[in-house]
């Protein structure tokens, strides 16, 4: 008998303990650690990253009131009343690259090593919580494997190792770890709208001999993109890949959601159909100028004051902001663009010229065919 299922079966998105890549540093005194971690972040000023610590103040009185100070260049000092609580902290740390987490207080899904002679009994404490060692950090020259670590694991020898000083490589190898969760690209091609206006379906228009959906398609496969077509439910449409609407009546925004729901795990290029003069070049330079780091790199002309939402590199990070947008109410994906943090690539106008009318069409349809 199968087991009765309380919930719907939505796919997780790839958290580690905290945050979607994190690593706990372990093995020594906490001042030693937040050094460490203030120096590295100086390195890798261009990622967005956090340090999840433990206070250290005695004073555990509850607040009767929670403070939010912003400083008018963009820094908050924030003090609130709040327990650790994995869902939670995951929504805090959805927006980050990378989390810096203090070992001696909470655990991580990875570890940094550091070998600290004074910390011996420490480290045997914590032995069940070093269960993937990225690199070993020596605090002095003559720290040593205590040889509990090498019998629970003898290929810690093997590992790499750095001096506490080797600062430079220390976050040459961090680097690479942010790197490696860097999310694959999709594509997604809207086709799930109304048409209200242009009176049939545009994403069966014919500019280059065949359906603009099929042309859009071809497009993102050219650059190597699994591509999805997004559809109404109530759509009769025979293509291998397609994802339909689950957020009802929300057009675009909906789409883009509804990607996000599939597979939470993959940036999402999304272009509409009713961009015929997007050539490969401009997709090449999309991608080419992608930062993941950001909530989304998008397109804008150079004569617009706003960027083009539905021409857009959407990164895993976007979820989140799209849903608490939603909650609040807007379901408009370019009010999200412009008041997150993304990179804009500027182009010519004419290359994302949307087609909405029968005259529109004309027109292009003879531009392009000459």
């Amino acid at each position: 008998m199968d087991k009765h299922q309380k919930h719907a079966k939505l796919t997780l998105r790839d958290n580690d303990n905290f945050s979607p890549n994190e690593i706990a540093i372990v093995g020594t005194k906490c001042n030693v650690i937040s050094n460490l971690v203030q120096q590295v972040s100086d390195k890798l000023n261009a990622y967005k990253l956090a340090y999840f610590d433990a206070s250290h103040s005695d004073n555990t009185a509850s607040l009767n009131l929670e403070t939010f100070t912003f400083h008018h260049k963009g820094s908050a000092q924030i003090t609130v009343n709040s327990a650790v609580n994995k869902f939670n902290q995951r929504l805090q740390f959805s927006q980050y690259d990378f989390v810096f987490i203090n070992g001696n207080h909470y655990e991580g899904a990875k570890q940094i090593l550091i070998l600290d002679n004074e910390k011996e009994a420490s480290v045997k404490k914590r032995l069940d919580q070093l269960n993937n060692i990225q690199f070993v950090v020596k605090l002095t020259e003559d720290s040593k494997y205590f040889d509990f670590l090498v019998e629970k694991n003898p290929q810690i020898k093997n590992l790499l190792c750095y001096e506490i000083n080797e600062i430079d490589q220390i976050s040459k190898h961090i680097e690479n770890l942010i790197k490696q969760k860097m999310a694959p690209i999709q594509g997604l091609v809207l086709a799930g709208g109304k048409s209200t206006r242009m009176g049939t379906d545009k994403g069966t228009l014919n500019f280059f001999g065949k359906n603009q959906r099929d042309v859009a398609i071809d497009l993102l496969k050219k650059h190597h993109l699994k591509t999805y077509l997004s559809v109404r439910e109530d759509q009769d449409v025979l293509v291998e890949n397609k994802i339909t609407d689950k957020f009802i009546g929300l057009g675009p925004f909906g789409a883009i959601c509804s990607a996000f729901q599939e597979n939470p795990n993959v940036a999402w290029l999304v272009m509409a159909t009713d961009l015929p003069f997007v050539t490969s070049d401009v997709i090449n330079l999309l991608l080419k100028h992608r930062n993941p780091s950001k909530v989304a790199t998008t397109i804008k002309g150079k004569n617009k004051d706003f960027p083009e939402p539905l021409i857009t590199i959407w990164e895993p990070k976007s979820y989140p902001l799209l849903l608490a947008y939603m909650a609040q109410g807007y379901s408009c994906p370019r009010k999200v663009l412009i008041n997150s943090n993304v990179e804009i690539v500027e182009i010519n106008d004419d290359l994302i010229r949307n087609i909405n009318t029968p005259e529109e069409f004309k027109t292009a349809h003879k531009e392009i065919n000459g």
